[in-house]
């Protein structure tokens, strides 16, 4: 049974950090494309960054230059480094994992950006 367990959500200020953690059982994590993906109230899920098997990095327009996508394989985990925090990332952030036409996805953490 594949799980995704997302962690290190929480307050943080506008202009402060985060770094969010998931960590993936039950699969082959190092050949799956993990991915963060972030949900805001009344909103559809959107991409933020992904990261290929190979460590290639994807990012959206939005975060580019705030944030970094890593894994450690040994570990089965993703991390999302989040910097220079908006108060338009509060939404709830998902880690994915992707491979062919097959995606499992964690049950999310809160991040909310607010003074």
């Amino acid at each position: 049974q594949v799980q995704l367990v997302e962690s290190g959500g929480g307050l943080v200020q506008p202009g402060g950090s985060l770094r969010l953690s998931c960590a993936g059982s039950g699969l082959f994590f190092s050949i799956y494309t993990m991915g963060w993906y972030r949900q805001a109230p009344g909103k559809q899920r959107e991409l933020v960054a992904t990261i290929t098997s190979d460590r290639n990095t994807n990012y959206a327009d939005s975060v580019k230059g705030r944030c970094t996508i890593s894994r450690d394989n040994a570990k089965n985990t993703v991390y999302l480094e989040m910097g220079s925090l908006k108060p338009e990332g509060t939404a709830v952030y998902y880690c994915c994992a992707a491979l062919n036409f097959q995606n499992y996805w964690g049950q999310g953490t809160q991040v909310t950006v607010s003074s």
